[in-house]
């Protein structure tokens, strides 16, 4: 059992950017509405929103309503996803934070097509595992619709262990919720930020952008468990 006497619980996260190689995840503000908006709106069908609480939104101004009330929260913490080419991609937060434990949790993800399935998007997450380890966390957690296997197969690329299903957990837009658990913990951080430092390496990837090596390869012996419903 690890001795935990001289441990010191870490801080909240402060409102402040993080920068990486391929994004910068700016505070959540009102400046972000329009960019995120039309982000958003490339999603014709509105299939990125079908697991969230929120959205999609028929207009600016509603939209402007909801961020109006989320950028003021610190749980969850907010942030805008900004690319490359400087236009925003999506959100996501840090979440749930429990710093007596040493828990905290990502969520909201909010990605657009443009974001989706990019280093831009995997590096988003990675910074926030990024600071959360480093901040001194010992558990980094992801939740999300059991229903929904995109997130959980995400999840597991990343690196983030299954801890279970916790059934009839939530209803949400007038469906039931099971929830899907998964964590990374302290042990487990250098090992993954080795990988996701391998993966994200402009060298990984080819002229077109593809990756020369996938990042489930390198997180996969590290999973301490496995989602049943993806083997």
């Amino acid at each position: 059992m690890s001795d935990l006497v001289n441990w010191v619980p870490p801080p909240l996260p402060p409102r402040m950017a993080l920068q990486g190689r391929y994004v910068r995840l700016e505070p959540l503000a009102p400046a972000h509405a329009e960019g995120l908006f039309e982000a958003f709106a490339e999603d014709e069908a509105g299939e990125m929103w079908r697991y969230l609480p929120h959205g999609p939104f028929a207009d600016l101004a509603g939209y402007r309503v909801w961020l109006d009330g989320a950028r003021l929260m610190h749980d969850p913490l907010h942030f805008a996803i900004r690319m490359e080419d400087e236009r925003l991609g999506g959100t996501l937060s840090l979440m749930r934070m429990e710093p007596r434990a040493g828990s905290i949790e990502t969520g909201w993800l909010t990605f657009a097509p443009r974001l989706q399935r990019t280093r831009a998007a995997t590096e988003a997450v990675f910074l926030l595992m990024q600071w959360a380890f480093e901040a001194g966390y010992r558990r980094f957690e992801w939740k999300c619709d059991g229903a929904n296997l995109p997130s959980r197969r995400a999840a597991e690329r990343f690196g983030v262990s299954y801890e279970g299903l916790f059934r009839q957990a939530g209803v949400v837009k007038g469906r039931n919720r099971d929830t899907a658990w998964f964590a990374a913990i302290d042990a487990d951080w250098p090992a993954l930020r080795t990988a996701f430092g391998d993966w994200l390496a402009p060298e990984n990837f080819d002229e077109s952008g593809q990756q020369r090596q996938s990042l489930s390869a390198l997180t996969r012996p590290i999973l301490a468990t496995r989602d049943p419903a993806l083997v």
